[in-house]
C-alpha cells in the first residue's frame, strides 16, 4: 500500500450526498485515478453518516459500502494502531478519531490522507500530507 492515498470519512460521504455535486465529481475523479486505502473506522463513520444524517436505508449503505471496498484498499485497527493514535493525538493535538485514521494511514504506508476537517497540507511525521481536494 506504500505511496497510496488515505481518504477520510468525509470524501465518502460528498460521493452519496445529493446535495454537494461539484465536490461529488471530485471525489469520483479521484477515485478513478488513484489508488486509495481506508481504514474500517472510515467504513464504520460512513455508515452511521449516512443513516443519521444522509437518511439512507440500510440496504443502500450496504450497496454504497461495498462499492467502496471494491475500489479501496481496507486498513484494520489493531492494537498497534490505537497506541499510534494516542501518541499522534498528544503530539498534533487532534482529537483521538482523526488521530486514528493519521495512524492507518501512516501504517499503510499512504502518502497523502484526503481530508476536509483537518490542516490543509500538515506534514505528519514528515512523511503523511494531508490535503483538502475541495480547496
Amino acid at each position: 500500500m506504500s505511496g497510496s492515498i488515505f481518504l477520510d470519512t468525509n470524501i465518502f460521504v460528498y460521493l452519496y450526498s445529493e446535495d454537494e455535486l461539484e465536490k461529488q465529481a471530485i471525489v469520483a475523479n479521484l477515485l478513478e485515478h488513484t489508488r486509495c486505502v481506508i481504514s474500517t473506522q472510515v467504513l464504520n463513520e460512513f455508515c452511521s453518516v449516512c443513516l443519521r444524517k444522509l437518511g439512507m436505508l440500510g440496504s443502500e449503505v450496504q450497496q454504497s459500502i461495498n462499492e467502496i471496498v471494491g475500489c479501496c484498499e481496507l486498513a484494520h485497527i489493531d492494537m498497534e494502531t490505537i497506541q499510534k493514535a494516542l501518541a499522534l493525538s498528544s503530539q498534533y493535538g487532534y482529537s483521538y478519531y482523526d488521530c486514528l485514521i493519521l495512524a492507518s494511514a501512516l501504517e499503510a504506508g499512504s502518502s497523502i490522507l484526503y481530508s476536509e476537517d483537518m490542516q490543509h497540507n500538515q506534514l505528519i511525521e514528515g512523511r503523511l500530507k494531508i490535503i483538502n481536494p475541495f480547496l
